[in-house]
């Protein structure tokens, strides 16, 4: 272990690659930018192993939450690295480590945000990003996992496992034998249709526009698969569940009428939990009546998760083939092809989540 750390500490590097967000509404630049030159309180030197893409970095890059005023700045918010390098007062992670980046806070000290430069202009980062080879990353953004944990699947409890699971747990609060419908059946969509299996709720019910994705949601648990282009989805809904109505629904697009019928679809003590975000100005239309007898709207954050606490039971579940990771990843992109990636998701095109190897 003694030379493992030396070598790393030996790569230490004064530049690093990173995909940058300049422009809203524009392809990412890709740039070899300067890594700070020390280390802060509670800041972390990490090499970037695997990154996932979310439905937020697309959001960032169209501007859905309006003008960004950080531009330009860095990207990506779920990953596994490897710690080089620890700021002082850093004690939850050592050199060597194996680590889950994530965008929830987790243990340990919230440091200062670090200034990356290109030809001496400020670069700006979160409190942590994926979309760089190397990173310098708060200490409450890195949750320690065991060395042998793949990759690939510690990149994605940095959000899509969490943040799915969450939203079944923290938010619905999903109980044994409650109905369920996920509008949008992508990344974390999928992962919430997983999380809803493992608890037993029946009917699980996907929607989605791409059969791809309802055939996937189908092999992570749903019961009921619906392609709303193809269909009226209130006729579809009726054939499943009758006049009842629905214990839970989720929605993962941000789309106002979607939210609305949701809302209208749901039982006196039903649950519509948002986890899409709509765009700026995209205002929803409801009557609120039902909210002061028992009927609840929420938005989720992250599904609520506690990554210090959630992270090590979730990869509990992943050890002992209780939850599916090998069918999520649909697609694998190099760093340097990011903006392929994009535009992949985008379109609707990819059935599951996208990595990115950095």
């Amino acid at each position: 272990m003694t030379n493992y750390l030396n070598d790393i500490v030996n790569e230490i590097p004064s530049k690093t690659l990173a995909a940058i967000l300049a422009d809203q509404n524009q392809p990412l630049k890709l740039e070899e930018i300067d890594l700070p030159s020390q280390l802060f309180a509670g800041q972390v030197l990490v090499r970037v192993h695997v990154s996932g893409i979310c439905g937020s970095q697309l959001g960032e890059i169209s501007g859905a939450k309006g003008a960004d005023p950080y531009l330009p700045h860095l990207m990506g918010h779920e990953g596994c690295a490897t710690v080089i390098k620890v700021g002082p007062g850093v004690q939850t992670i050592k050199p060597g480590d194996l680590v889950v980046l994530h965008w929830r806070k987790g243990s340990g000290i919230q440091s200062a945000a670090p200034k990356y430069r290109l030809n001496g202009e400020v670069i700006n980062a979160g409190w942590v990003t994926t979309f760089n080879s190397y990173a310098v990353v708060s200490e409450n953004r890195c949750t320690s996992i065991p060395m042998d944990t793949p990759k690939d699947v510690a990149a994605l409890f940095g959000c899509a496992i969490t943040t799915g699971f969450g939203v079944v747990e923290n938010n619905a609060k999903l109980k044994m034998g409650e109905s369920i419908l996920v509008f949008g059946a992508g990344g974390i969509g999928l992962n919430i249709i997983q999380a809803a299996s493992l608890v037993n709720a029946y009917p699980i019910i996907a929607v989605d526009l791409v059969d791809e994705r309802l055939t996937l949601a189908s092999s992570m648990g749903a019961t009921h698969i619906i392609n709303n282009l193809q269909c009226d989805i209130k006729n579809s809904l009726l054939e499943i569940i009758g006049d009842s109505k629905l214990d839970v629904f989720i929605d993962n697009t941000g789309i106002p009428n979607i939210i609305e019928f949701g809302y209208e679809n749901t039982n006196d003590n039903g649950r519509i939990i948002l986890v899409g975000v709509p765009r700026v100005g995209n205002n929803i239309n409801i009557f609120s009546l039902p909210l002061h007898f028992g009927k609840i709207l929420i938005g989720s954050h992250g599904g609520e998760s506690r990554p210090e606490r959630d992270i090590p039971r979730y990869l509990n579940l992943f050890n002992n083939d209780r939850i599916k990771f090998d069918k999520l990843v649909s697609d694998r992109f190099p760093l340097k092809k990011i903006n392929e990636a994009i535009e992949l998701m985008k379109n609707g095109n990819s059935s599951g989540r996208i990595l990115i190897d950095i």
